[in-house]
C-alpha cells in the first residue's frame, strides 16, 4: 500500500513502526486528558496560538490507541507516528502551528509530500478518528468494536482512501480486539475508560476545529 492511511499520498520521510514497549508507557489517561485539556484551554482563550511542542506532545500520547486496534489500523499507526515525530522535530525550531503553516506557504510546499503542513493535516485526521471512535464506543451495545471502528473509519479516513486501502481495512475489521480486550490492553476498566473517553472527546473537539480553521482561513482546504 503506497498511499498513506491518514490521507492520499505518502510522506517521503522515513516511517517508523512504534513498538508496544515504546508506546504503552505513553498511555497515561490523566496525562493525556490534561494534555488535550491544555490545548483546548488555549483554543478557548482565543488570545494565544497553540504551541507546536504542546500539540505534538499531546498527539504522541494517542499513538497507543492505533497500536491496540490490530491489523486494520496498523498502517495508520505507522503513518500517524511518523507524522507526529515530524511535527515534534519541527517544534524545536517553529514555535506555533500557525507559524509552521505560514512557513510552508512562503516556501510554496504546503501540499508537498512530507511537508509539515501536510503532516499536520493528517495528524489532525488521526486525533479526529480517535474522537469519533470513542463517541461510537460510548453509545454502542455489546463487546464488539467492529461497528464503532467501521463508522469512525468511514467518517474520517475512508473519503481520502482509494478502493484498495478501503478493502484492506474492511478485511482487517474482523481482526479487531473486543471491547474488553481493548480495555485490558489499555489497563482500564469500563468505568474509568468511559470517563477518559468522554474527556478526550470534549477536549479534542476544539483542537480539531482549531487546526481545520488554520487551513480554511488561508483558503488551503482540508480535503486533500
Amino acid at each position: 500500500m503506497a498511499s498513506s492511511l491518514l490521507g492520499n499520498g505518502g510522506s517521503k520521510r522515513a516511517r517508523g513502526e512504534i513498538k508496544p514497549w515504546k508506546v504503552l508507557h505513553l498511555w497515561r489517561p490523566k496525562r493525556t486528558s490534561r494534555a488535550f485539556d491544555g490545548l483546548a484551554e488555549t483554543v478557548n482563550s482565543k488570545s494565544v496560538p497553540i504551541e507546536s511542542v504542546n500539540f505534538s506532545d499531546a498527539c504522541s500520547r494517542v499513538s497507543v490507541l492505533f497500536g491496540c486496534l490490530g491489523i486494520a489500523f496498523k498502517f495508520a499507526e505507522r503513518d500517524y507516528v511518523s507524522k507526529v515525530e515530524d511535527l515534534k522535530e519541527a517544534a524545536k525550531s517553529i514555535s506555533t502551528l500557525q507559524s509552521m503553516l505560514e512557513l510552508d506557504i512562503r516556501t510554496d510546499c504546503v501540499r508537498q509530500g512530507g511537508s509539515h503542513s501536510r503532516n499536520l493535516l493528517r495528524v489532525k485526521r488521526g486525533i479526529d478518528m480517535v474522537k469519533v471512535l470513542f463517541e461510537e464506543i460510548l453509545v454502542a451495545d455489546g463487546n464488539s468494536l467492529k461497528d464503532p471502528a467501521s463508522i469512525a473509519y468511514s467518517k474520517v479516513f475512508a473519503p481520502h482512501h482509494g478502493w484498495a486501502i478501503r478493502k484492506a481495512v474492511a478485511a482487517g475489521m474482523y481482526a479487531l480486539p473486543s471491547r474488553s480486550q481493548l480495555l485490558k490492553k489499555l489497563n482500564e476498566d469500563e468505568e474509568s475508560a468511559r470517563v477518559q473517553m468522554q474527556k478526550y472527546i470534549t477536549s479534542s473537539g476544539p483542537v480539531i476545529r482549531y487546526v481545520e480553521e488554520l487551513f480554511l482561513a488561508r483558503e488551503l482546504g482540508i480535503d486533500w
